[in-house]
């Protein structure tokens, strides 16, 4: 079904900061993602990339600032309907998954935002809808193998047919790469092409602090450092090697050869 195109963001923070234990985690976030935008979000490890992550999916709350998420604003509406609509995957979640779970079934799983497939009751059209997100991804052969005999790379692909399970309007990735070789991430990077490449997809969100992880249907780019947003914009224009060396802390080279971005210390 095609996505109702709109000049609302899809996603708004509006001077969002998040505070634990007395430290200040996030500090005047304001960011907005619209259709037809796939986003990067990149920093260092310890930026606050995750807590946005989790703001953004409306799976925790800020402490200062507004948070709007297709249409419905955080703290002032019932958020369940929307958080349906929004396809959420990070590595960090793999440890929370039953080893014995099927492929299949950790995708269904995410019709309830569940862990587990006996907390709910699911049909055949929902294992059919758990088969085509993992075709979408290219891992319909794996669906009915043990999440737990999966590779790191594998287990991505699940994870993300996982965020696709209920054909959400909006897509976020934490760090979904963290611990997959070279092979894993290249696939990763390809899976997220095709799905940029469909027709009509929805905006991703990727959570990275790697440049070479970024794909090369992404458009735009959100610098990140000790909690503060340094640049945001088109890809193209933000990602300079100024601007990723003031993110990172340390002089840094970059360029974009055959579509994708690579960085190194540059001393000199």
């Amino acid at each position: 079904m095609p996505r109702e195109a709109t000049a609302e963001p899809l996603l708004e923070l509006v001077g969002v900061g998040r505070r634990i234990d007395g430290s200040q985690i996030l500090d005047n976030i304001s960011w907005s993602v619209f259709a037809g935008q796939h986003w990067i979000v990149l920093g260092a490890n310890g930026s606050g990339k995750t807590t946005m992550a989790r703001i953004a999916s409306l799976r925790l709350h800020p402490t200062a600032g507004v948070v709007r998420v297709l249409g419905t604003e955080l703290g002032r509406a019932d958020i369940r309907p929307v958080l349906g609509q929004i396809g959420y995957a990070a590595a960090a979640l793999a440890e929370q998954l039953r080893p014995g779970l099927s492929a299949s079934d950790v995708v269904m799983t995410a019709k309830y935002g569940a862990l587990e497939t006996w907390w709910h009751d699911y049909d055949d059209q929902d294992a059919e809808q758990a088969l085509a997100s993992l075709d979408r991804v290219e891992a319909a052969h794996l669906a009915t193998q043990s999440f737990g005999s999966l590779s790191s790379g594998e287990r991505q692909r699940v994870l993300i047919a996982r965020a696709l399970m209920t054909d959400p309007a909006l897509l976020i990735l934490d760090e979904p790469t963290a611990g997959l070789d070279l092979r894993g991430r290249e696939e990763f990077v390809n899976t997220l092409d095709r799905l940029a490449a469909e027709p009509n997809p929805a905006p991703m969100v990727l959570i990275t602090h790697h440049v070479d992880e970024i794909p090369s249907s992404f458009t735009h780019v959100l610098l990140i450092a000790d909690g503060q947003i340094r640049e945001s914009g088109p890809l193209d224009e933000v990602l300079t090697a100024e601007n990723l060396s003031a993110t990172f802390g340390i002089p840094l080279g970059i360029e974009r050869r055959h579509n994708r971005w690579r960085a190194w210390t540059d001393a000199n």
